[in-house]
């Protein structure tokens, strides 16, 4: 049940006119079975036997008081309660006016006019087996809201018949939720824009429109003199969040009472803008609707990213600057000139936090001038004029504005705890920096955010990522826009534009930036394609995350796989650089672009073995819609229907089955074996199957293919021994699971294949040296390793090996297959870090020693070094080459 569904059903309860079945009915909303409930009721399971008093057994001590007498109530139940050593869990005392409740576990109370017990709702939540303290992790009063506001939000778009998003009507939601908010916080009087919609409208919401017209008007004036009486207390606004007229709207019955229940059992001072901003913009996306709460991000991935980019380095200030007056007013006058900007902020997230991260700051330097000078005078520093947003959507861009003003006033209730009286008011509005509605890589960020190279500036996102293939026609003409001087720039990710502007607006100044990426910038081709387009605006990087999920804190949260660079201009910015990992910082002379410590080599894909390496190719490709292909569990069928069909048959392995221990089969005719194949009737149908599949392709190269059906559209096989190397494999394994196939078995496209090679090349390839290289320079499927000839294989350095160490490493390779055949077992079992068989490891272990001697003569102690070495012997060979 949905928290908004679970209150609604309590809001009937406590407005029957008959409350004879109050706790009965108070039961069955948190699903205590209904049998129980009804033995209850005819006193079979009530433990005791006053009257007006009904027992449960862990459950319930509930007692009607008289009026005006529910505390004496209360006091009676918790003495008879004290005695048992088995408490009920709560206690539960009402007149049916107000409500005593009280839990015997967590000791906590509530106190209560009846009509509010819906918006308590959670205080009981232990009878469905959730704990209170658990349950408000999930942020509640932010779901609740966006539940509310989507109910509502669909309601208006049928009365309204509206298809499309809608303009007047997101303006009116963002309206809303101002005044519902400002009447929960004391910007407005207390329930006062509840109170007005309840007591001057019909319940038919007729004449609603006319008021939300009127009121909002009133809310732009600072002229008062013709204000109606009972709109006089609604205070002058300002910040142009009133200033167009309200677009016309239906209201009726439904949509009337939906907006009393958003003020009536909402408390809005508990909602927390980062988080409900993403919520409510979700609310107007179809796509999104079903996800509510799971778009935020959360707030310890943001300081992920605002920590090391400029908040540590605030508060290390703050630690030098303790004990002097001087210093601490110089570090104030600091934070209210730095400019943040997140030019991708899509409903506020990342300025909503660095805003009150600010502020905090804020209010700890002013509480420590307090300590040393006693008597200071309050004069605000940080201000929303600071803060600078681009968001291409319209309503994302107006609950942005909205959030940054809803936490600017719970900031200055803050500090309104500590300086009583001196705090300016938040009414009415100031500027909210400027959030700017347009596509952050079409304009220019120097005229959103205006810089001089010397000012302090921090720009900070979490840009969309979009990879090439799930780019749409505008997002590619975007990037042609900022790269069309760049070689195989369409390969690039739509976040590259982000980095792009970005490190074109700090170049050469002290401006520094911090995305989050999608990992894939730092791996594959497009390190070679991005990185150098950035380094020629004398960028560098100064610290990172490495690839790690980015979740948030939402129940079933998406998370996807992500990595935090920050950038500075080169020589100008002297800060030390860090290299974050899963539990650790290194800290780094240089990170590379593969977010690895060492110089800035770049690796491009090569067509050939830079170390002479014997050819790679991709398996074999069928372009058969399936028709050559057999299960394993049609194969014998298909022999028995056909006998002697076998020798047209052969084992079929991909990457999975290689590493799976599986197989299929596949028809497998010889241009000279047609004629004596066809004589088969079921080769001959699917042959020719596989013939009217190609013919209807709409790729000229697919339809040549047709005249050669019976074939593999791309055929590789050798009749050889191959080293098998799997294209995909869990990042979790220490290596890929490579390995040998016989010359009987096709290998598919899906895996890559080596024909005719030594077998002390598969040693090579097993090897920790090359995994560190697959792992730094290759591409990745997530997280886990995606091998390509290009980059992996032809790129990877090998030393010239004598035929001494050729024998040692084969010795080591035939140890590692006869240990693998003696456990038995599929590749993906034994190469399980968890159950890795000891002596394999060891074998491995012998492996990578012998062939990390022919790199150097010392022993590596980190991967760090062995990429080092490797980086270092790619650029010799690379240059040697050219």
């Amino acid at each position: 049940m949905a928290i908004i569904d679970l209150e609604d059903k309590m809001v009937e309860i406590v407005n029957r006119k008959d409350h004879s079945d109050f706790l009965y009915e108070l039961l069955d909303v948190y699903d205590i079975p209904k049998a129980t409930i009804t033995r209850l009721k005819k006193g079979n399971q009530n433990l005791t036997k006053r009257a007006g008093e009904v027992h449960l057994k862990n459950k319930v001590w509930f007692k009607e008081a008289r009026k005006g007498k529910l505390f004496d109530g209360f006091v009676e139940v918790e003495q008879q309660v004290t005695d048992l050593s088995a408490k009920p869990r709560y206690i539960l005392v009402t007149d049916f006016e107000g409500i005593l409740a009280k839990d015997t576990k967590t000791q906590e109370t509530i106190d209560i006019n009846f009509e509010e017990l819906p918006q308590y709702f959670d205080f009981f939540l232990a009878w469905k087996g959730i704990e209170k303290v658990e349950y408000e992790k999930e942020n509640p009063a932010d779901i609740k809201a966006a539940e509310r506001f989507a109910r509502l939000y669909d309601v208006l778009r049928k009365e309204n018949n509206i298809i499309n998003n809608n303009r007047a009507l997101d303006m009116f939601l963002i309206r809303l939720l101002f005044c519902l908010f400002a009447e929960d916080t004391g910007i407005f009087g207390r329930n006062s824009f509840t109170n007005l919609i309840k007591t001057l409208t019909e319940e038919d919401g007729a004449d609603l429109n006319n008021l939300f017209t009127e009121l909002f008007s009133v809310l732009d004036k600072t002229d008062r003199d013709d204000v109606p009486n009972y709109l006089k207390e609604f205070p002058y606004v300002n910040g142009q969040l009133f200033t167009d007229p309200h677009e016309e709207l239906k209201f009726s019955t439904k949509s009337r009472s939906l907006i009393l229940e958003c003020g009536e059992l909402l408390n809005w001072a508990k909602v927390n803008p980062d988080i409900f901003g993403s919520m409510i913009q979700a609310v107007a996306s179809e796509e999104s609707r079903s996800h509510l709460g799971m778009h935020y991000t959360s707030v310890p991935n943001i300081m992920k990213v605002i920590k090391p980019l400029f908040l540590d380095d605030l508060y290390a200030e703050f630690e030098k600057a303790y004990d002097s007056i001087d210093k601490l007013n110089l570090l104030y006058e600091r934070i209210g000139k730095i400019k943040f900007f997140d030019p991708a902020c899509g409903s506020g997230n990342f300025l909503i936090i660095t805003y009150k991260e600010l502020r905090r700051l804020e209010i700890k330097i002013l509480l420590r001038q307090r300590e040393l000078e006693k008597y200071i005078m309050y004069l605000p520093s940080v201000t929303l004029d600071q803060f600078y947003g681009i968001e291409i959507d319209d309503f994302a861009h107006d609950v942005a504005r909205l959030s940054l003003w809803i936490a600017e006033h719970q900031m200055n209730m803050e500090l309104d705890e500590i300086f009583k009286d001196k705090v300016r008011p938040t009414l009415p509005l100031q500027s909210a920096g400027d959030i700017r509605c347009a596509n952050a890589l079409r304009v220019d960020w120097n005229e959103v955010c205006p810089h001089s190279k010397d000012e302090e500036v921090y720009i900070f996102g979490n840009p969309p990522y979009l990879g090439a293939k799930k780019q749409n026609k505008e997002h590619k003409q975007d990037l042609e826009l900022l790269f069309s001087n760049i070689k195989s720039h369409k390969m690039l990710d739509y976040i590259s534009g982000w980095f792009l502007k970005g490190s074109q607006y700090i170049s050469e100044s002290k401006a520094q930036l911090a995305f989050v990426s999608t990992n894939s910038i730092t791996q594959g081709e497009q390190v070679s394609i991005l990185w150098p387009a950035l380094f020629a605006h004398k960028v560098e990087i100064s610290f990172a995350y490495k690839s790690f999920k980015w979740n948030n804190n939402a129940k079933n949260n998406a998370g996807v796989t992500v990595v935090v660079i920050g950038l500075n201009a080169k020589d100008i910015i002297k800060k030390q650089k860090k290299l974050f990992l899963e539990d650790s910082v290194q800290l780094a002379g240089n990170i590379t672009p593969y977010l690895t410590q060492g110089s800035n080599i770049l690796v491009y894909s090569a067509k050939k073995s830079i170390s002479n390496l014997p050819k790679i190719n991709f398996g074999s490709m069928p372009n058969d819609c399936g028709y050559l292909i057999l299960a394993r569990e049609e194969y014998h069928e298909f022999l028995s229907k056909n006998p002697g069909t076998e020798e047209y048959i052969r084992k079929f392995v991909g990457s999975d089955e290689f590493i799976n221990g599986d197989y299929r089969y596949c028809i497998w005719i010889e241009p000279n074996e047609v004629a004596e194949a066809m004589k088969y009737p079921l080769i001959k149908e699917r042959v020719e199957k596989v013939r009217e599949a190609r013919l209807n392709s709409k790729r000229l190269s697919t339809r040549k293919l047709a005249e050669k059906p019976y074939s593999f559209g791309e055929v590789r096989h050798k009749d050889l021994t191959a080293i098998v190397v799997p294209r995909v494999s869990s990042e979790n394994r220490f290596y890929i699971p490579m390995g040998l196939a016989g010359k009987d078995t096709i290998i598919s496209d899906a895996a890559m294949v080596i024909y005719d090679a030594d077998i002390y090349l598969l040693g090579i390839l097993m090897s920790r040296m090359h995994m560190v290289w697959v792992k730094a320079v290759g591409g990745r499927l997530k997280t886990d390793y995606r091998y390509s000839a290009g980059l992996c294989y032809n790129t990877f350095p090998v030393p010239q090996l004598s035929t001494r160490r050729k024998n040692e490493i084969e010795e080591a390779v035939l140890e590692i297959l006869d240990i693998r055949e003696e456990q038995g077992g599929t590749l993906a079992e034994l190469y399980n870090p968890e159950i890795m068989p000891t002596d394999l490891k060891l074998a491995h272990d012998n492996l990578d020693r012998i062939v990390e001697r022919a790199y150097r003569q010392k022993a590596f102690e980190t991967d760090e070094e062995r990429l080092e070495v490797l980086f270092k012997m790619y650029q010799e060979m690379t240059e040697r080459k050219e």
